[in-house]
């Protein structure tokens, strides 16, 4: 009897007990077994610690506007799974997501004694790479679930690469600084091919790991800048040219950053491309910047008091929110906070500080086994600020429950830490 789209998650997060195993021999193996089709004659892959999913999003925008076919994929989902999967900008519909977990299933050789194991992200890896390959695109954004160097998507050669940042984050698996985790992340990159570092100061380590891979290597402040001015930007690159555009749609001031890289990998993709002009070229970076959307990237919800959502789960995150904060009118700030277990999360109480008048703590135990209990993320805010303002809720509803009784019009209430805080909040309010 066929499995629902359901009834596949289910099984994928239970037939290997591993629920991250990193490598490329197993998802290599069964995509061999599948024919290994291109996914699309052009293949952009995005990794770093913060700012992927945005990047994914600008690329698809502005590739979208350039009259495109565009698929990407990304991790995780706010809601519903087949946000993973875009082709033109919609999500994979289940019967699509089904037949390809089928196709799948069956090139692992599932029932045989010598099946090849995969983790939910590998299946969900591949069947991205099959319902791309199928769809007859022009291009395919490929978003990196961990690392880089073992992340399953590393299986495919990206013709231009990108690393967003580099931060303290899964730091069991990638190495315990900056260095060991920018190494990771340059995994990705190609010898003689693009790669774009997206911040101003990266690690030595992926600075050095990317030399030697031989990779063409393209560094924000130095081969490509940005100036920011009254009602738009300046984004020009070392050859030359120029370009001077909106504000993205995307309200963090981190967004400029994630555009100029975004800009500058769809510019070495194109480069000597006789099909974009100069002119188009700007017309597509242009209309990509007002229409690009990504929820739960500092989301206004709208109502007063305001309700602002983002995903940011880790210090570098919590820093571009502080500086969002900073940028915004004074004005009382309660927090609707959660967060899961294996993160620094005096880190990100730290980054935020005195910018949050009071705090509604989450416990997340309930959405996911790797979410922090509310007594523990407590005991937390007490050492790192001992005297903020909080209270203690068992999960995001009831957090954000109490935040709207206690704001006032005129305050906002930021809900972030964790997709799993996103997605209960983005559901609670019904959008």
């Amino acid at each position: 009897m066929a499995r629902t789209l359901a009834e596949w998650l289910a099984y994928q997060e239970h037939v290997n007990p591993h629920s991250v195993e990193l490598g490329l021999d197993r998802v290599r193996e069964v995509w061999r077994r599948m024919g290994a089709p291109p996914p699309a004659p052009s293949v952009i892959t995005v990794g770093g610690t913060n700012g992927k999913g945005s990047t994914v999003a600008l690329l698809e925008a502005m590739l979208a506007a350039a009259g495109l076919r565009v698929g990407s994929f990304t991790s995780p989902h706010l809601l519903d799974y087949n946000e993973r999967v875009r082709i033109d900008g919609a999500n994979a519909d289940d019967a699509a997501l089904v037949a390809s977990f089928e196709r799948i299933e069956a090139a692992r050789g599932a029932g045989q004694g010598d099946a090849v194991s995969l983790t939910y992200f590998e299946f969900g890896t591949l069947a991205a790479l099959d319902l791309f390959a199928r769809a007859g695109l022009d291009v395919a954004i490929l978003e990196v679930g961990l690392g880089g160097r073992l992340d399953a998507v590393n299986i495919i050669d990206a013709d231009v690469a990108i690393v967003t940042t580099v931060d303290l984050d899964h730091m069991d698996w990638l190495g315990p600084d900056r260095d060991s985790i920018g190494r990771e992340k340059a995994g990705i990159a190609r010898a003689g091919r693009p790669v774009i570092v997206g911040e101003i100061d990266p690690p030595a380590g992926l600075l050095d790991a990317l030399a030697a891979r031989a990779a063409q290597v393209e560094r924000a402040g130095i081969d490509f800048h940005i100036e920011r001015h009254v009602g738009g930007w300046y984004w020009w690159h070392r050859d030359g040219s120029a370009m001077e555009l909106p504000d993205p749609a995307l309200a963090a001031p981190v967004q400029f950053a994630n555009a100029a890289a975004a800009i500058a990998a769809l510019r070495a993709l194109f480069v000597g491309d006789a099909s974009m002009t100069p002119k188009d070229f700007y017309a597509a970076v242009t209309a990509g910047l007002k229409t690009v959307r990504v929820p739960a990237r500092l989301q206004s919800l709208g109502g007063d008091p305001a309700l602002i959502v983002d995903v940011g789960h880790n210090p570098q995150a919590a820093r571009a929110l502080a500086e969002w904060l900073d940028a915004q009118p004074a004005g009382h700030v309660h927090a609707v906070y959660g967060a899961l277990a294996d993160k620094d999360v005096a880190g990100v109480i730290s980054a935020l500080g005195h910018r949050i008048d009071h705090w509604h703590l989450a416990g997340l135990e309930q959405a996911t086994p790797r979410g922090l209990p509310v007594t523990e993320l407590a005991a937390i805010l007490q050492q790192t600020l001992p005297q903020a303002s909080f209270d203690a809720h068992v999960d995001v509803a009831s957090a954000l429950a109490a935040a709207q009784v206690a704001a006032r019009p005129g305050e906002r209430i930021l809900a972030f830490g964790s997709f799993f805080v996103a997605s209960a909040v983005v559901a609670e309010r019904g959008i």
